[in-house]
């Protein structure tokens, strides 16, 4: 494991995600730390300042409603942890939105579940949504909805939470804030031999053997969930790095390029990942066929695909499946993520994208595949 710097990693990442865990949100289960989360929200509009798109996956809720409601230990039942839930998610969220407020920033709060996430159309919703909001300058401040949530569904910690809104939004670093320095070869309160990790490759099997159990009775995440979260990080590109939440001014020295903390590099570009996972796919649904102005639009200037260039559709598909961009001819040239069913493609070819609200009674986007959304094939 080597100690490189994070310079080109962190210091060039233009959309983070940063996820903060329960003990550092309530300075070890005794209610919400005003001051860590005001000086978080300090550093987070810093960034966005610095013209950086930034997100934030925040622990807290359950921890807060046990102390709103008298709790000394975290119940096992999930109906009390869904009520723990509800009661702490009042104080999480008002307290967010009054330190970024402070510092000039808007805050939106944002709830997710696994559902949320497994399913396509639903996905590209809060894709859709969370990207408008980078866009108004509004910060999303994420947690899982841990009041709807039951055992088959819930992400278990807020870990995975990060990773996978880290794969929603397609950031370039995801920044987890935790009560330990960062990742050791081997547990240092027993193995006073253990050395620290500063870099190391996201996905690499022996990480998962230095990292231990959860570290705090508050929260349930532990530094195996991290290095697991940083495994999942990487499928969509982003690296991940795993810093001390108290470090003084922690988010701007990493943003700065400052080699704090263990950073867990991805090996895969994030649109080569995206794009390999489309170009990848061995059963589409269906496809939209194209005249011979857009087919030459998207292959030779990188265009999106807008309805007016669409003469057929073909199959059933769904808003959020990957279907194949056929030249009139018939042989497939391109692939994307349909921003459309294949109903509602049928009713948009031809005509342009002003009209679509018009046509279906709602406009989700102006595209039919957005250029990010699009892979040629040949």
């Amino acid at each position: 494991m080597s100690s490189v710097s994070s310079l080109p990693v962190v210091r060039d990442a233009r959309r983070i995600v940063v996820k903060v865990g329960s003990s550092l949100v309530t300075n070890e289960g005794r209610g919400l730390d005003e001051r860590a989360i005001g000086e978080w929200s300090r550093q987070l509009a810093l960034l966005v300042r610095d013209g950086r798109e930034v997100v934030m996956v925040s622990s807290g809720a359950i921890a807060e409603g046990m102390k709103r409601l008298g709790w000394p230990t975290r119940p096992h039942q999930i109906h009390e942890l869904q009520a723990a839930a509800a009661v702490g998610q009042m104080g999480l969220a008002q307290m967010y939105e009054t330190k970024l407020r402070e510092h000039g920033l808007g805050s939106a709060q944002v709830l997710l579940t696994h559902a949320d996430l497994a399913d396509r159309e639903r996905y590209l919703n809060a894709r859709t949504t969370l990207l408008t909001l980078l866009k108004l300058g509004v910060l999303p401040v994420i947690n899982e909805n841990d009041t709807v949530v039951n055992d088959e569904i819930k992400f278990g910690d807020n870990d995975t939470l990060g990773a996978l809104v880290a794969n929603l939004v397609e950031a370039d670093v995801l920044i987890i804030l935790t009560d330990q320095k960062g990742l050791y070869t081997a547990d240092p309160r027993k193995v006073e031999s253990a050395e620290f990790v500063h870099q190391g490759t996201a996905g690499d099997p022996a990480l998962e053997l230095m990292a231990g159990g959860a570290g705090s009775s508050i929260g349930r995440g532990g530094m195996l969930t991290k290095i697991l979260a940083a495994r999942r990080a990487a499928g969509s590109g982003a690296s991940t790095v795993i810093a001390w939440g108290r470090e003084r001014d922690v988010l701007q020295r990493l943003c700065a390029g400052e080699p704090i903390g263990t950073l867990l590099v991805a090996q895969t570009q994030k649109t080569q990942a995206r794009k390999q996972w489309m170009a990848d796919h061995l059963q589409l649904r269906g496809s939209v066929t194209v005249d011979a102005g857009a087919a030459a639009r998207l292959r030779m200037d990188g265009k999106s695909l807008l309805p007016i260039g669409m003469t057929g559709v073909e199959g059933e598909f769904s808003r959020g499946d990957v279907i194949a961009v056929r030249e009139e001819g018939g042989a497939e040239f391109a692939r994307g993520l349909a921003n459309y069913s294949s109903f509602e493609a049928r009713l948009l070819c031809r005509h342009p994208s002003s009209a679509i609200e018009r046509l279906l009674g709602y406009a989700a986007e102006p595209e039919m595949l957005h250029r990010d959304n699009l892979v040629i094939t040949r």
